[in-house]
């Protein structure tokens, strides 16, 4: 061990790290002037920074923790997960950004709901405000609950904790930054995280894949893994299924693959991840560097969490938790120092995810509810930060132990609310307002329902159909009744739009 045991030395390079952040967070908090700066960083920011700050706030916990251990348990089978995600990535890139942030800079939104509901005179403008923000704070609490356990895992694992301690531990940290900096320090801190995270995903497969021997050794040896199972319960597949792209025959294989791509639908729809496109700064080119940046990202942190899980099963010993087969990687191939900065990774895509659902739930109860405007937005904002923190806490630690599940329930939710929405605005503009309430409600509620159903959890029904009903419901396919009176004025140009098209015919 050197001079220090492994958990001394784990412990201060970890120390280190959350100083870093929350110095970050205090230079932030001298960035934060106003409303504006506290929820989108005054609109400032560089390609490098909403490329990798956006990454990072996508990919929590559970890419880390969650996508290695699906590999580790599923197998093969788990490569669905990297064009699910990467999918999702484009789908964002180069399909949703591009038009958001033309869309928020002329209506001048702070949020992705005050985008969709549009001005205060607006038909139903308050009810979807309203929606919206419960949709958030619901999604959100469950989303966050899931990170904090995440951090809790990690530390219990390393150092022996109890998990109420971990959670305490690792949720104070991701608070006082976010509380301390808003956007600024948020997307500062999420850049380093995402960089962090990114050099991990190269470092720790290409470790454990020189370990096996080499992409044949670790195929052939894929071959010959034994089952696990604990309790009665299946966590790691025999070889013949290890090795099976779909685990299943006809139909269910199909549902599988079906259910698995669905995840990338899920992207457009994350605010704490499309507010990003709405606070870039710059012209077209400097968009087009970010997405470069973003889709390198994604290939190498899905690609680098496949291959660490199909390592992990070769080289570990049987794991209870198949969701730390990361941090049991880590202890095995590095030295104290280096499982620091490695478990520092794991720190990094849970608060990178946690801080930005934070900050988007401040914004959602301050700005689009209401509840704290004037002078005192930002103070509101902060104290919405804390209550919903506790909230988080609480669940993760009375609630499930799994991280997996939770996080794409939550993801699909919010995918299915406001995804469809955000797609149909950006690109060919605002959708009528019982248009806009019924597609939000809708999706969202057939997610919950799907999810609250053991025989549709986890596939088509809940990954996939509310998306599709939703977007035929805000497109205009399924009818819906409302006044072609009403559909005329919301389907009018923005105030803004029309000057820009007067001044271009003027010239």
């Amino acid at each position: 061990m050197g001079l220090m045991s492994a958990p001394l030395a784990i412990a201060l390079t970890l120390v280190f790290y959350e100083l870093v952040l929350l110095a970050l967070g205090w230079w932030g908090r001298q960035r934060t002037r106003n409303a504006a700066d506290f929820f989108l960083g005054g609109r400032r920011l560089g390609p490098l920074v909403a490329a990798i700050s956006a990454s990072a706030s996508s990919s929590s916990a559970w890419t880390l923790l969650s996508v290695s251990g699906a590999a580790y348990c599923w197998g093969v089978s788990a490569a669905w997960l990297f064009p699910a995600c990467v999918g999702g990535f484009a789908l964002n890139w180069f399909l949703l950004a591009p038009a958001l942030q033309r869309r928020a800079r002329s209506s001048d939104a702070l949020t992705v709901t005050e985008l969709l509901a549009g001005p205060a005179d607006r038909p139903l403008s308050g009810t979807i405000r309203r929606c919206a923000s419960l949709i958030v704070l619901f999604s959100f609490t469950v989303y966050v609950a899931s990170q904090f356990l995440g951090a809790a895992k990690t530390f219990a694992s390393t150092f022996g904790l109890s998990i109420g301690g971990s959670l305490l531990l690792g949720s104070t940290v991701v608070v006082l930054y976010t509380m301390l900096g808003g956007f600024w320090a948020v997307s500062l801190t999420d850049t380093l995280q995402g960089l962090l995270m990114a050099a991990v995903a190269l470092l720790l497969p290409v470790a454990a894949l020189v370990a096996v021997g080499g992409p044949l050794e670790l195929w052939q040896a894929m071959g010959r893994v034994e089952e696990i199972r604990l309790g009665g319960k299946v966590i790691g597949a025999a070889p013949e299924i290890f090795l099976s792209p779909t685990r299943a025959l006809g139909p269910a294989a199909l549902g599988l693959v079906l259910g698995l791509l669905g995840i990338g639908l899920g992207y457009p729809g994350q605010p704490h991840v499309v507010n990003r496109f709405m606070a870039l700064a710059g012209d077209h080119s400097e968009l087009r560097r970010s997405r470069r940046i973003a889709m390198g990202w994604a290939l190498v942190v899905y690609g680098g969490m496949l291959l660490t899980g199909w390592c992990g099963r070769v080289l570990l010993a049987p794991l209870a938790d198949q969701e730390l087969v990361f941090v049991a990687l880590t202890r095995h191939l590095f030295p104290p120092v280096m499982a620091g900065v490695m478990l520092a990774a794991v720190l990094s895509a849970i608060m990178s995810t946690a801080d930005s659902q934070l900050l988007v739930a401040g914004s959602s109860v301050t700005v689009d509810l209401g509840l704290g405007g004037g002078r005192r937005i930002v103070f509101h904002s902060r104290l919405v930060v804390v209550m919903l923190s506790a909230l988080a806490v609480g669940l993760a630690y009375f609630g499930s132990q799994e991280i997996f599940a939770p996080v794409l329930f939550a993801w699909s939710a919010l995918g299915a609310a406001f995804g469809p929405l955000l797609l149909i605005t950006a690109l060919r503009g605002p959708v009528a307002p019982t248009r806009t309430l019924a597609a939000m409600v809708t999706g969202f509620a057939l997610s919950v329902a799907a999810y609250s159903m053991p025989a549709l959890k986890g596939g088509v029904a809940e990954r996939v159909l509310p998306f599709g009903i939703a977007l035929l419901i805000a497109s205009g396919p399924l009818p819906w009744p409302w006044s072609r009176r009403g559909e005329a004025k919301t389907m009018a140009k923005p105030e803004g739009e029309e000057a820009d098209l007067r001044e271009r015919r003027d010239r």
